[in-house]
């Protein structure tokens, strides 16, 4: 799992990669790429398909007091074993942990105490393993609820997230984090447009590897914090029919997908 990506496909992938901001936390992506962390949506084929990587574990790690809902960590599996083909099922394992981290968070942070701690190596055997920790505080600029910092990693910040709390409790907390959770899985599934172009017409154009359509998880306003304020009603939390078109494309092939750390 350690070994090296050539510098000449790691120098391409700076030239051709996106900027990215807010939830999906900004990286030297040459390093990441060399070191085979990858980037979010780095590892959308291997989590799609099921052929290699027959099961997919979520490792969560959480800070005393922040251990997610029951219902985000339910939704979570529920919606991955809807896209991902995994014949050995989709698992969510939790861990009580230390990140032994101070203050506000950076997508480093995020990436450095991730790696840090992880219990299994993303790639193993059959098994392909995401991580998702829930540290205490918050991120740098903490009206950002999650990000996706690498192929593999996912921070959500559960201060921010109760503080998204809608007037009289609607949306609750625990219904943001149910949205949270899934679009930054989203993310590491490639969402939207990270590892590809979509042939449908639905990234924000002003919030980039986001939807624009407020019916879908991966909706750009589900990163702020004040996503209350932006989305009237339920929030979401599953992915629209552009969204699965593009992983089915992704699946068969029929969508080209690049900056992979896995090819079936």
């Amino acid at each position: 799992m350690k070994g090296k990506q050539s510098f000449g496909f790691a120098l391409m992938a700076l030239l051709i990669l996106p900027a990215m901001s807010g939830c999906l936390g900004g990286s030297d992506f040459v390093e990441e790429l060399l070191n085979e962390k990858g980037i979010p949506g780095g590892l959308t084929l291997a989590c799609l398909d099921g052929s290699t990587y027959t099961k997919l574990v979520i490792e969560v790690d959480y800070e005393t007091g922040h251990k997610p809902e029951s219902s985000s960590t339910d939704m979570l599996a529920e919606r991955l074993e809807q896209v991902c083909d995994k014949p050995r099922g989709v698992e969510i394992v939790f861990a009580l942990t230390d990140f032994e981290h101070e203050g506000s968070w950076t997508a480093q942070d995020v990436r450095d105490r991730g790696w840090a701690t992880k219990d299994a190596d993303v790639r193993d055997g059959s098994t392909l393993t995401w991580q998702i920790i829930f540290p205490s505080n918050t991120y740098e600029d903490d009206n950002v609820l999650g990000v996706a910092v690498d192929a593999s990693t996912i921070a959500i910040f559960g201060e921010s997230v109760d503080e998204a709390e809608g007037f009289f409790g609607r949306p609750s907390s625990e219904e943001v984090e149910n949205s949270v959770v899934v679009h930054e899985a989203g993310h590491l599934l490639g969402l939207v447009n990270l590892v590809y172009t979509s042939p449908a017409d639905h990234e924000d154009s002003e919030n980039k590897g986001h939807s624009n359509n407020e019916d879908s998880v991966m909706y750009w306003a589900i990163e702020s914090r004040s996503v209350g304020s932006f989305i009237s009603g339920d929030l979401p939390t599953e992915f629209d029919q552009d969204d699965l078109d593009d992983m089915v494309g992704l699946a068969d092939g029929s969508i080209s997908c690049n900056n992979q750390l896995w090819r079936p």
